[in-house]
C-alpha cells in the first residue's frame, strides 16, 4: 500500500498564538499514526512563496492521512492555525 503524506508550508504571524494549534494538532496527527519526517530545518527557497516552515507527516496509507485531515479533531485545530498562521497544505500520495 503506498504511503500518503501531509505537505505543509507554514508562515507563522503569531508564534504564541500558533503554540495553541500545536497542542491541539498535535495529537489529533498521532492518532492517525502520523510520523514527522520534516519539521522546519534550513532549507532555500527557490521558486515561489517563500514560508517560513515546511512540514512532511507520513502515514500509512493516503486515506489515513485524508482521515486525519478531515477529522473533527484536526480541523478544530486548523481552525485555529488559520488565524496565527498562513498555510499552504496537501494531503498527496506517496509512489
Amino acid at each position: 500500500m503506498k504511503k500518503g503524506y501531509i505537505v505543509a508550508r507554514v508562515q507563522i504571524n503569531d508564534p504564541e498564538g500558533f503554540k495553541t494549534y500545536l497542542d491541539i494538532g498535535l495529537p489529533s496527527l498521532d492518532r492517525f499514526g502520523g510520523r514527522s519526517l520534516v519539521l522546519g530545518g534550513q532549507y532555500t527557497t527557490f521558486e515561489g512563496q517563500d514560508r517560513e516552515r515546511h512540514v512532511v507527516i507520513e502515514f500509512d496509507s493516503y486515506q489515513t492521512a485524508l482521515d486525519c485531515y478531515n477529522s473533527p479533531e484536526y480541523q478544530a485545530a486548523a481552525e485555529i492555525r488559520k488565524r496565527y498562521a498562513e498555510t499552504d497544505l496537501v494531503v498527496v500520495e506517496g509512489t
